[in-house]
């Protein structure tokens, strides 16, 4: 399928969405216990069930999307989960994007990266750009201990200034 296909189906699927109400669950607004998550109302004497006026929508098949838009990542590729380096062998970079799984650590998904960008493969969920916690840490200690340096240092200073100030006032009262 090709990109401006779509592309036409995707901004369809956009338009169609924001005409799609909210689905929840019967009764989720009244009771705390009740989440929103979707559940198909299947009592005798359910309102929502026979579509009385006022009552929430019901999950319907003509809400459903354009059959070209189904599947596919907002950038416009169909996703795959990758696993490992060698599942990118597989991948068409022109109309699929990889997914990294959820499991694969810090050091595959680095491989993984590399060679998808080789391919000029998209990837869905890329490393982050951000430094990882643990270093932030170790630089926020270093910051940590330069602050205190400084704190130690500017209290001699006045501890020493204020002692100054006593021996000179002890000599002022001498004398």
């Amino acid at each position: 399928m090709s990109q401006d296909r779509a592309s036409g189906a995707l901004k369809l699927r956009k338009r169609l969405k924001r005409k799609k109400p909210p689905f929840i669950r019967q009764e989720s607004w009244r009771y705390k216990r009740v989440s929103q998550v979707w559940r198909k109302p299947d009592g005798i004497d359910s309102k929502m069930r026979s579509k009385l006026k006022g009552w929430p929508k019901l999950v319907e098949i003509g809400y459903r999307g354009p059959r070209k838009a189904r599947n596919l990542h907002p950038s416009g590729y169909e996703e795959v989960l990758v696993r490992n380096a060698d599942d990118l062998a597989s991948l068409d970079p022109k109309t699929q994007a990889a997914r990294i799984a959820h499991s694969v650590g810090m050091k595959k998904r680095a491989e993984i990266s590399l060679r998808a960008g080789e391919r000029h493969i998209y990837i869905v969920n890329p490393l982050p750009k951000e430094k990882p916690v643990e270093e932030e840490a170790e630089k926020g200690k270093e910051e940590g201990e330069e602050a205190e340096e400084a704190t130690e240092a500017s209290e001699q200073e006045v501890a020493s200034e204020s002692d100054a100030k006593k021996e000179s006032q002890a000599k002022e009262e001498e004398s």
